[in-house]
């Protein structure tokens, strides 16, 4: 096996042993902007292109709360449901835009609680990652011309799938707009 084959299989397995922070173990106490940072960014770091690169900046944080994709904090205090929000964003923004993240988020709180849309994902993630890491285990016993081609694989059902979802969310949010006329017409 080579030096990057080595890599590949040491990444799996420590995605294989981690698993998304459930909504009863995020934290309860309300953290300021560093501290989200910091735990974000630790939750975040196995699914970053590198080590050592951060999926999230103050920057970013406030340009999504200036969006309406996250909440204002309270007193700059960001709380479990701000954490909850952020990880979906940062999970989805290499695949959606924040307008179609946001809407999803929007269409999640309308059938569950934040504590049951945040487990839910986070066990989809966990279940996607897992298929995932067996394929690329079962892969990468073999050649690097082969993971390449898994590398090309994943990429073009990674577009098939985000195009099918791009494409659910503006039905949806057609519909949902059709339904909205429709109510103020009643009235």
């Amino acid at each position: 096996m080579s030096e990057a084959t080595d890599r590949i299989e040491e990444w799996v397995g420590q995605i294989e042993k981690s698993k998304a922070v459930e909504w009863d173990r995020l934290p309860e106490i309300y953290l300021y902007m560093d501290q989200v940072l910091t735990y974000m960014n630790k939750q975040l770091s196995l699914y970053a292109r590198d080590e050592g690169t951060n999926l999230l900046t103050s920057s970013m944080i406030n340009n999504y709360v200036k969006d309406g994709v996250l909440p204002r904090p309270e007193q700059k205090k960001y709380s479990r449901e701000h954490l909850a929000v952020l990880t979906v964003i940062c999970m989805l923004k290499q695949v959606l835009s924040i307008q179609d993240i946001s809407s999803l988020v929007k269409y999640l709180r309308l059938n569950a609680t934040q504590s049951e849309m945040h487990d839910r994902f986070c066990n989809l993630q966990t279940a996607a990652m897992k298929e995932v890491c067996d394929r690329i285990r079962s892969t990468s016993q073999q050649s690097e011309a082969d993971l390449t081609r898994l590398a090309v694989a994943l990429s073009v059902e990674a577009n098939a799938r985000r195009t099918a979802s791009e494409r659910i969310l503006s039905e949806l949010a057609k519909a949902a707009e059709k339904n909205e006329q429709a109510q103020k017409k009643k009235k």
